[in-house]
């Protein structure tokens, strides 16, 4: 077998060489006839492994085991797959292909390591800030319902009301000031019916308590006494009680 002139990462000139070989009549072998076959196995496996891997470790569909044993299924028709694509392209130089081989399924692992990790560590990230936007978020907007309603319910429980704190700002300096506002609710307390005389018999009743009428002579209770009996007591008053 006819050893080729080019190395690997010479793709350009190794490429022509390989399809010159191919179509040469007068040399051994087709190596297009595996290097194109091997190099699809070779992507559609590494597909496979990708989309496995991503459902085991990101979307968490699959199992752990089950993943991990998938995995091991599919690497040796990878690898399979890619000594097939090298031994083409290094002209059936088994030692050439076999290190060729070797390099291209580091550096697959080597990438599908470093975008895993990047992937995590940007969705630990986007989670971290949204989490602390939120939390910044819901802090600094209940605020002020929260004062709402402490003025709501000061100033309708008849307490003082404390008005909205005015902040001036200018050349630096912050002032404040309280404006102080109350609140005063009359409230009206009941008065208790006051005892009159009958002018009839001179008994002394309440007339509420009687249905205007004395309980003694069967008398009607005089409107003037009614509107007495109504009437508040003053204090040092000693007259009818």
């Amino acid at each position: 077998m006819p050893e080729s002139q080019y190395r690997a990462r010479q793709v350009a000139a190794k490429t022509h060489e390989v399809v010159e070989y191919d179509h040469d009549e007068s040399k051994p072998g087709k190596p297009l006839h595996i290097l194109i076959p091997g190099g699809l196995v070779a992507l559609a496996t590494l597909g496979v492994i990708i989309f496995v891997a991503y459902l085991t470790w990101f979307e968490n569909q699959l199992d752990q085991g089950t993943g991990i044993i998938l995995l091991v299924i599919l690497a040796p028709f990878y690898i399979g797959g890619v000594f097939l694509f090298s031994y083409g392209y290094e002209l059936y130089n088994a030692p050439r292909a076999i290190r060729l081989t070797a390099i291209i399924v580091f550096l697959t692992v080597a990438a599908v390591v470093i975008v895993a990790v990047l992937f995590f560590v940007l969705a630990a990230g986007g989670k971290g800030i949204s989490c602390g936007s939120s939390k910044r978020k819901s802090s600094g907007g209940g605020s002020k319902p929260l004062a709402k309603n402490m003025t709501s319910s000061s100033s309708g429980s008849g307490l003082p009301n404390l008005g909205n704190v005015v902040v001036l700002g200018g050349s630096g300096r912050t002032h404040t000031r309280e404006v102080t506002r109350e609140v005063v609710k009359e409230v009206e307390v009941p008065v208790a019916p006051r005892s009159v005389n009958c002018p009839n018999c001179n008994r002394a009743y309440v007339p509420a308590e009687e249905k205007y009428i004395c309980p003694s002579c069967g008398a009607p209770t005089p409107k003037e006494l009614i509107d007495e009996s109504q009437e508040p007591k003053v204090r040092g008053n000693t007259g009818n009680s």
